[in-house]
């Protein structure tokens, strides 16, 4: 069973997505918070596998809790599924660096919600293309994000090629996917991913999508 905690102020929208997940058999909510600092403590004392967290709420927001879970060594692995209306939420890319897995709209059909949550559980990122391009151009428009990306402590780590395949994984490509862009087998594409995360500390996939546009690897607006 995937055990997930549901980290919303609105009791609605919780017993909303209590009653999605429960027509999964394999997925089962195992509590709700109504704020960040529950959703702390809720992660610390029932160990979910995933937790669905809102950005915003009262006493610690979504990106102060997802920060705080984290940070935990002892929740390491916990992995974190953001739940945001992508036409509001301003907060997710910073969310994403803080360690989250993924997002996902809140409108998301049933089927979409229970792939996320499954694909999340097994240590994946979820982060589409469209998705992934639409996440950045919006960070890229606000503007405190107008800071020029400092690419030297990212790009000194990784060979050429290793940052070819960065570059595709920030434009949200599958290992598949960047197999076949540069005529890889997907075995050596997935070594690649992987030698990458090592070498950069990624905690996920997620995170190299954030290292590979803070190194200037992508520019929104172009795949």
């Amino acid at each position: 069973m995937i055990r997930v905690l549901l980290a919303d102020d609105q009791a609605l929208v919780r017993s909303g997505f209590r009653v999605l997940l429960q027509t999964a058999g394999d997925i089962e909510v195992v509590g709700e918070a109504g704020d960040g600092q529950q959703a702390v403590e809720q992660t610390i004392r029932l160990r979910p596998d995933v937790v669905l967290m809102d950005i915003r709420m009262p006493v610690l927001d979504g990106l102060a809790a997802t920060t705080a879970i984290s940070a935990d060594p002892d929740l390491a692995g916990v992995r974190i599924l953001i739940l945001t209306t992508f036409d509001e939420d301003s907060y997710v890319f910073r969310a994403l660096r803080a360690g989250a897995a993924g997002f996902l709209a809140k409108d998301a059909d049933t089927a979409d919600l229970l792939q996320a949550v499954r694909v999340v559980a097994a240590g994946q990122a979820l982060l589409s293309p469209a998705a992934t391009r639409a996440l950045i151009e919006a960070y890229v428009a606000r503007p405190e994000a107008a800071t020029p990306p400092t690419p030297a402590a990212v790009l000194g780590a990784l060979t050429d090629r290793e940052r070819e395949v960065l570059a595709l994984v920030g434009t949200g490509l599958s290992n598949e996917e960047i197999a076949a862009e540069l005529v890889l087998s997907p075995a050596t594409a997935r070594t690649h991913v992987s030698r990458i995360m090592t070498k950069l500390a990624a905690r996920d996939r997620a995170q190299l999508v954030v290292a590979a546009y803070e190194a200037g690897l992508v520019r929104p607006g172009h795949r």
